[in-house]
């Protein structure tokens, strides 16, 4: 993907809508899904139980934050998803499912946990299995060599199944709120990168 300067293609992102997609629990202050929503205005979906997430509860309610600018009679814009963590299990799972993909131009997936390890916690049960099919939107995969909720070669393998692109952040742990990253300008970066038509 291109390597310039955040600034030069972040700054122009009118022409599409933003869905921000938290993972287990949220994304809490000082995250960098935080930070665009308060800087940029982006729509976060939020979901009804952030504790105990059921896994079709979460696609509906993607489901119904997607059609929310059709029913008030607004101008559907094209579609941009930044999942972070479970979020990217979100987007996987809804567009193997939802009759309504063709509304996504492109997904930006942050540090997919692996949700089949032995360690996970009961909570996320219902998200197994993973869901592996072929995205049917342009994604792009950004994982940390050193997260402690899924290993980069899963992550790696996880890109290849949704037939994303893949790259590496270097070691951010969970790339979240602990990770110091700020507003994050590579993830903008890259969001703003799969906007473009």
């Amino acid at each position: 993907m291109d390597r310039g300067s955040p600034e030069d293609t972040a700054t122009d992102m009118s022409a599409v809508r933003v869905l921000l997609l938290p993972g287990w629990l949220d994304s809490g202050p000082g995250h960098w899904q935080t930070l665009w929503e308060q800087q940029r205005g982006w729509e976060r979906v939020v979901q009804a139980d952030w504790l105990w997430p059921r896994r079709g509860d979460w696609m509906a309610r993607l489901d119904e934050v997607l059609l929310e600018p059709a029913a008030a009679g607004v101008a559907q814009r094209p579609v941009l998803l930044a999942a972070h963590s479970l979020g990217c299990h979100l987007v996987a799972a809804w567009a193997a499912h939802s009759r309504h993909t063709d509304r996504v131009r492109a997904a930006l997936l942050v540090a997919p946990p692996d949700t089949e390890r032995d360690d996970v916690p009961p909570q996320l049960a219902g998200w197994r299995p993973t869901v592996r099919h072929r995205l049917p939107f342009r994604s792009h995969v950004i994982y940390s060599d050193d997260d402690p909720y899924g290993a980069a070669d899963v992550a790696r393998a996880l890109a290849a199944h949704w037939g994303s692109s893949a790259e590496s952040a270097g070691p951010c742990g969970h790339i979240n709120a602990e990770s110091g990253l700020g507003s994050w300008p590579l993830g903008m970066q890259r969001l703003a990168e799969l906007g473009q038509t």
